[in-house]
């Protein structure tokens, strides 16, 4: 059976890949209650409607790591409840992330008056069966078309992918089938995506990826037309691109290995922001 590379088939094959579901955006609103159903190589489907734009934050993921891992600093923090003590720590959350990034936010936590959550359990040192299981606590989530904006366009992005609740990811893609290639997703991330907004401000993600059938390419800072995207590719016949993929896409190499939870972890550790 040929592989339905329309975008919308793109993004159902990555998350099934990801989730071991399509993570189709919901047609009514959430309650609120996020899956607990982990598939695919690990991840967690996602729903935009959880998805707060003051703060740049799925706010029921964040919730249901912390009540998992934390339950009496989640209780203290009020998570539950659209009231001040939420929102001052969200405030506080959303301020330490633009001040250090995401990833030292997620590595050494924060403080928080009397609190100190931890926001991501590490890779587990083998045999470190405790903390083996911390690991598989965290929640590592895709979401489909995220309206992201707070202005009246509600502009969206066809995956973002979240780590307990807090942005790493996002991707663009585009397919073969209406003639649109990986340089239509790069130009969409520069025309389109306005580096104004909070969630493409620089260290709020690790990177943004244009994805095709074909490439992949990357760019870790959007500042409009100017933004610089690298390639992502495994290379062929000493030259760019990829190689023919006898079982699927030339690019699945990115949903089936680079973004494994072990491998996106391993690779994000050894970033920081400076």
């Amino acid at each position: 059976m040929a592989t339905d590379i329309s975008e919308q088939g793109l993004e159902r094959l990555i998350c099934v890949a990801l989730t071991g579901d399509p993570c189709d955006p919901p047609a009514q609103p959430s309650d609120g209650s996020p899956s607990n159903a982990r598939a695919g190589v690990g991840w967690l489907p996602g729903n935009w409607r959880d998805y707060d734009r003051a703060h740049c934050i799925d706010l029921a993921q964040l919730t249901a790591f912390l009540r998992e891992t934390q339950p009496v600093v989640a209780d203290s923090l009020a998570l539950s409840e659209s009231g001040p003590t939420r929102r001052k720590f969200l405030d506080r959350l959303h301020r330490e992330i633009n001040n250090r990034g995401t990833i030292n936010v997620l590595r050494d936590g924060m403080r928080h008056g009397p609190h100190e959550p931890a926001l991501f359990y590490g890779t587990p040192s083998l045999g470190n069966e405790k903390a083996q299981q911390r690991f598989g606590q965290n929640r590592f989530s895709v979401t489909r078309q995220l309206r992201y904006s707070q202005d009246e366009t509600r502009r969206a992005l066809d995956i973002v992918l979240f780590v307990n609740g807090l942005p790493v990811l996002t991707f663009e893609l585009k397919n073969s089938l209406t003639k649109q290639t990986v340089d239509d997703a790069v130009r969409q991330y520069q025309r389109d995506r306005n580096p104004k907004e909070k969630l493409f401000a620089f260290g709020r993600c690790v990177a943004h990826f244009a994805v095709d059938d074909h490439e992949v390419r990357f760019c870790t800072h959007l500042t409009g037309p100017s933004s610089w995207f690298l390639p992502f590719n495994r290379g062929w016949n000493d030259g760019g691109g990829n190689p023919p993929n006898p079982d699927g896409l030339k690019t699945d190499y990115l949903w089936r290995e680079v973004l494994t939870p072990q491998s996106l972890t391993n690779t994000s550790s050894r970033t920081t922001r400076r």
